[in-house]
């Protein structure tokens, strides 16, 4: 199983730009058609506010995820809108057994979370950006 080792970096760059056509895809609407939102969120228990709220952090959210820039914030942000979705709006009105009714954010919960503890992989712009920076300071400490 060690070559599947290898095969990481596509995997967390699979799951990144599914989770970001997913956030923008459901995002884009609350920003292109505000009026019909701000009424909706209301009846969902939050403020009418949050429709921009959330559809800035699901559009824009998504976009890091799927370059892969400053990804575990973006992924902590959006795990914890998904978790309070499930929360606050489906757990109580499905109950725990209505596993249908919110089992579609409760995934994208839990590979938020995922994104959250492993980081964007090779192929992104964190690793581009960040790593190289770690790898060149490691390097002239090393030198000292």
């Amino acid at each position: 199983m060690q070559f599947l080792e290898k095969l990481k970096p596509l995997g967390l760059l699979a799951l990144r730009l599914a989770l970001a056509a997913t956030f923008i895809y459901n995002g884009y609407p609350k920003l292109a058609e505000p009026a019909r939102w701000l009424k909706e969120f209301p009846n969902m228990g939050f403020p009418s506010y949050f429709a921009y709220v959330s559809g800035i952090l699901d559009v824009f959210g998504g976009v890091l995820l799927g370059i892969g820039l400053f990804t575990r914030g973006a992924a902590l942000l959006l795990a914890i809108e998904m978790g309070l979705v499930v929360v606050r709006t489906k757990l109580p009105t499905a109950g725990l057994y209505g596993f249908a009714q919110y089992e579609f954010q409760l995934v994208l919960c839990a590979a938020c979370l995922a994104l959250m503890t492993t980081g964007a992989g090779m192929i992104s712009l964190d690793a581009f950006t960040f790593e190289s920076r770690r790898k060149s300071s490691k390097k002239s400490r090393a030198k000292d």
